[in-house]
């Protein structure tokens, strides 16, 4: 797993890596797809330079919270789909919907949807994700 399964070491990530994108340091490969997708969400700006306070907090859907590290987190997940085409044929379907919409942060957040859909069923299912399926939404979009 590229991030490990500790939360905040994981939120830390995206702390440190926008915290150097700001100050003009040197960044690895990984800090530099972070802070890019930082950049795109001005909206989490402000919690990743709060630091320490963003790493405890619980985002709960039922109180009309979105996760913004798991949002980030699925851009990331879908960059790394499309530049590795896992499943194969994303890159194509990716590269399709772009030409239509013309809009990167959109296709991905297209995409996203399908990829949530995807790893919810795959959880009620007790199951890994279904590729194919995942796939298909992203075909139809």
């Amino acid at each position: 797993m590229i991030f490990g399964q500790d939360r905040n070491q994981l939120r830390q990530m995206y702390i440190d890596a926008w915290r150097k994108h700001q100050a003009g340091e040197v960044m690895q490969p990984l800090e530099a797809l972070i802070s890019k997708v930082v950049a795109m969400h001005p909206e989490y700006h402000d919690l990743l330079s709060k630091g320490e306070d963003a790493l405890d907090r619980d985002f709960l859907p039922e109180m009309g919270d979105s996760n913004p590290f798991m949002h980030m987190g699925m851009h990331i997940a879908i960059r790394e789909q499309v530049s590795t085409d896992r499943p194969v044929g994303i890159s194509i379907a990716h590269k399709k919907l772009l030409l239509r919409l013309q809009d990167p942060h959109e296709v991905e957040h297209q995409i996203m949807e399908c990829l949530g859909r995807a790893l919810w069923e795959s959880q009620q299912n007790n199951s890994a994700p279904d590729e194919a399926q995942y796939l298909l939404c992203i075909q139809k979009l």
